[in-house]
C-alpha cells in the first residue's frame, strides 16, 4: 500500500504532538532531578524546537522508505 505525501505529514504531525506533550512532561519532572529550574514557558520552548526537528525527521524519512518501497 502506497501513503501519499499528505498522509505521511498526518502520521509525521500526530507522532510530532503525542511526542511533544510527553517531552514537556519528562521536562517537568526530570529536570529538577538534575537541578535543573526552569519556567513552564522554557519547558514549552524547549519541547517545540524538538518538536519542529522531530517533525521534519519523521516526515523525511517516512519520504525515503516511501521513494525505496
Amino acid at each position: 500500500m502506497h501513503q501519499s505525501p499528505r498522509m505521511s505529514l498526518v502520521e509525521a504531525v500526530a507522532n510530532v504532538v503525542i511526542g511533544y506533550a510527553l517531552a514537556v512532561a519528562t521536562q517537568v519532572a526530570v529536570f529538577p532531578m538534575f537541578g535543573i529550574h526552569i519556567t513552564m514557558s522554557d519547558d514549552l520552548a524547549i519541547g517545540a524546537v524538538f518538536a519542529a526537528v522531530s517533525l521534519l525527521r519523521s516526515f523525511v524519512l517516512r519520504r525515503v522508505f516511501e521513494r525505496f518501497r
